[in-house]
């Protein structure tokens, strides 16, 4: 899961969309840095991350990618999957995805406090460059894959070759997607109320 899903599945209130989105930015000791509510999302993000890579149909997607480019498939898969849920985003929403991310941007600014200095350089051009809309058109995901392949210390061009791969397996990845997302909003509810209860 990229960027939107994990915003998505936090989206009870900013700071908890703040959180996921920093599951990103903080290691999962520096959670501790943060009030709990904000924690809670930076340590669920990452459990979030550790369901996808392991889930038997991120597995079985995975197989789809060509051997050369298989090793960065996770990544390729995690900004197809928000681009699946941006383009079906009324399947799973009841809000129109333009409101919802405009909402979400017009939040951080109050949040800079939380931000860590990578998140700070990047939400200006989150922003501007509207991210987590721009997924909705698969476009945005070879450009969001450009982007991460630039932060690679070496082989950026394998992944962005995997959009090669997408491509050719959009359908085949996107039914996938449709019967893990259910499964992933059951275990992150699970995993909320553990979270609230501990």
């Amino acid at each position: 899961m990229n960027y939107l899903a994990h915003i998505f599945l936090a989206r009870h209130s900013h700071d908890a969309m703040l959180g996921a989105l920093l599951g990103d930015f903080v290691k999962m000791n520096g959670a501790a840095d943060y009030p709990n509510h904000i924690a809670q999302e930076i340590i669920l993000h990452r459990k979030i991350d550790t369901y996808t890579d392991q889930h038997p149909l991120t597995q079985q997607a995975k197989e789809l990618f060509s051997p050369l480019r298989r090793r960065y498939a996770g990544i390729a898969l995690d900004i197809f999957y928000d681009h699946v849920l941006a383009k079906h985003w009324q399947h799973y929403a009841d809000v129109d995805l333009d409101q919802f991310t405009k909402d979400f941007y017009r939040a951080l600014p109050t949040r800079q406090s939380f931000f860590t200095e990578h998140l700070a350089y990047a939400v200006p051009r989150m922003v501007q460059q509207d991210w987590l809309g721009s997924y909705v058109d698969f476009d945005g995901v070879a450009l969001a894959i450009e982007r991460v392949s630039t932060r690679l210390s070496r082989n950026g061009h394998l992944l962005r070759e995997a959009v090669l791969d997408l491509e050719q397996n959009y359908v085949e990845l996107s039914e996938g997607f449709f019967e893990f997302f259910p499964q992933l909003q059951s275990f992150v509810l699970a995993q909320r109320e553990m979270l609230i209860l501990d």
